[in-house]
């Protein structure tokens, strides 16, 4: 597997698929940039979700969030993407992602996304 940022989400077989149980995962690095002004985007990323049949495989996961670090994207529109993304790879029965941005220019922003 690769070490470099990628937008491919690989998977592998829900150990449990006729369980229902709970996947959280935190991500307290994620960082895209403002696409007005070029400068980074802190965030931190919570993605919770209950798998049917796959799940996402976390070096996978790492490197497709570390793919937006160059990359302008509106706080709303980078959660989104993350969002659509993830339930086109693994068609959970229920995701939520919380991104948790730090605060700039005084403003904190917090942006949820929910599947379905």
């Amino acid at each position: 597997m690769s070490t470099q940022p990628s937008k491919d989400l690989e998977t592998f077989p829900n150990p449990q698929p006729n369980r229902e149980y709970e996947i959280e995962m935190e991500c307290p690095e994620f960082s895209c940039v403002c696409p007005k002004t070029g400068q980074p985007d802190f965030a931190n990323l919570t993605i919770c979700y209950v798998p049917d049949q796959l799940c996402v495989e976390l070096k996978s996961l790492k490197l497709y969030l570390w793919s937006f670090r160059e990359e302008g994207a509106f706080h709303e529109a980078v959660t989104n993407q993350i969002l659509d993304d993830l339930v086109a790879a693994i068609q959970p029965r229920r995701m939520e992602i919380l991104a948790d941005f730090n605060v700039r220019g005084g403003i904190h922003t917090k942006v949820k996304v929910n599947y379905p």
